[in-house]
């Protein structure tokens, strides 16, 4: 029995430091595979992401209190990058959880691939260390659970489809 209980306490102790851990340099943050250009699957770390440019938008969500200022890449530009040729994206997270983001919101509503609020990295603790965000204030329609659905956190892939 004593060996369950420090089993079990370091489980949730190495759970505990992986929740809030910081990424590595040079970690693979994102996938983007399905219909893009070349033979193999993008992979992306944190600084491949930072180097497509880093756009921002300021907005309130239903997850934060208040505003928040989300940076990260445009996802029109990260699938202009990948040479997309689809639809529809599938947004997988870290837990397997997906849902479906029609390609045409990248650009009609300047959707963005977060990796840092207000100023501060993501982590899995906090969304991170990706986040698909929407402008929810500067497009009152938005606001409904439909793109609520859209905006997964803690994404790990991108399929295109």
């Amino acid at each position: 029995m004593k060996y369950l209980r420090l089993v079990c306490a370091g489980i949730f102790l190495l759970g505990s430091v992986l929740a809030g851990s910081v990424l590595a340099d040079g970690e693979v943050v994102l996938t983007v595979d399905g219909r893009v250009a070349g033979d193999a699957p993008a992979e992306f770390t944190l600084a491949d992401l930072q180097a497509l440019g880093t756009e921002r938008i300021e907005t309130t969500t239903p997850w934060h209190d208040g505003l928040m200022v989300f940076e990260g890449v445009a996802l029109s530009r990260l699938m202009a990058h990948v040479g997309a040729r689809g639809d529809t994206l599938t947004g997988i997270a870290l837990n397997d959880f997906y849902t479906e983001i029609p390609l045409s919101d990248a650009a009609e509503f300047d959707v963005l691939v977060a990796y840092r609020a207000n100023g501060a990295d993501l982590t899995v603790r906090d969304k991170g260390p990706l986040f698909i965000i929407y402008p929810f204030d500067r497009f009152p329609e938005l606001r409904n659970e439909l793109y609520y659905s859209r905006s997964i956190w803690q994404l790990r892939r991108l399929t295109v489809k």
